[in-house]
């Protein structure tokens, strides 16, 4: 697929390398935000569904992937640096929706709370509030692992856990890809971890309360860590919110199975296109 690279400068003079996928038979633009430890690359199984319906964005953040050449002396981003970039790069793609992945979820509610007025939708895929048992080991592992900068360990860990129910293929590109990380991606890494460990739910909830734009919550039947009833205790303050259980997915949903990609595909074009998914969908394949 076609796509139009380009470096945008945002807060504090940070770089951020970005693809643009242009869909001429579409005014909205989709944003997306990829989770730890991942570049825009993790995307390529939802660009599948999007682009034929979208203009779709992928970037990365400026300490990994693509930007990182651009952002040689790097200071350690928390997640509010994280959402002041994405309201800039939705500024500057004058994107109207945006779909976020994993922990991508923190810094894209955070960025929903100051409620910019271009965005209209949000897709929250495998996140919830509650760092349950499973997810707090997770996480504390993964502490062990980056302070060491055992990358062998970090590597297992992810496929071993979040990563469990991802196809064999999958998981070899996973593992080269996080045992090949340049330390100060795994040092941001770590610094991430601490920094969601030190939030409480509460945190989180009160975030949600404050975007006022419909929510889709994602999550799969499998996934340990982020389960679809844990993703509930948004419901209260979310009230514009809907909650899909993805059958027969863990943590990875549409890049585990066929099935997977399927039911997420009609998830997200029946929120994204209310109405006019089927009409979309027919003109994508006429097209």
């Amino acid at each position: 697929m076609y796509a139009e690279k380009a470096v945008v400068r945002v807060q504090g003079g940070l770089k951020v390398h970005t693809r643009f996928y242009p869909n001429p038979r579409s005014d909205s633009t989709i944003i997306l935000v990829n989770g730890s430890l991942a570049t825009s690359a993790s995307f390529h199984q939802a660009l599948r569904f999007l682009q034929p319906l979208f203009n779709v964005v992928l970037f990365d953040q400026p300490y990994c992937g693509q930007s990182r050449p651009y952002n040689k002396s790097l200071h350690m981003l928390g997640k509010e640096d994280e959402a002041l970039i994405l309201l800039d790069l939705i500024e500057h793609f004058r994107a109207d929706q945006v779909m976020s992945f994993s922990w991508g979820a923190v810094s894209t509610l955070l960025a929903l709370a100051q409620r910019p007025a271009r965005i209209k939708r949000a897709v929250i895929s495998s996140f919830s509030p509650v760092l349950n048992r499973e997810m707090l080991d997770y996480l504390t592992r993964g502490q062990e692992c980056l302070a060491a900068c055992d990358r062998h360990r970090i590597a297992t860990l992810v496929n071993d856990t979040i990563g469990a129910h991802l196809p064999p293929l999958f998981k070899r590109c996973n593992f080269r890809h996080i045992s090949t990380l340049e330390v100060h991606e795994y040092a941001q890494m770590l610094h991430h971890i601490r920094q969601v460990l030190s939030l409480d739910a509460d945190r989180y909830m009160q975030c949600v309360g404050n975007v006022d734009i419909p929510l889709l919550f994602l999550n799969g039947e499998l996934d340990k860590h982020t389960t679809p009833n844990d993703a509930l205790y948004f419901a209260d303050l979310a009230r514009r919110s809907e909650y899909v259980t993805i059958r027969n997915a863990g943590h990875f949903l549409e890049s585990e199975h066929q099935t997977a990609w399927e039911d997420v595909r009609e998830a997200v074009e029946r929120f994204l296109l209310p109405g006019e998914a089927e009409d979309a969908r027919r003109l994508a394949m006429v097209g």
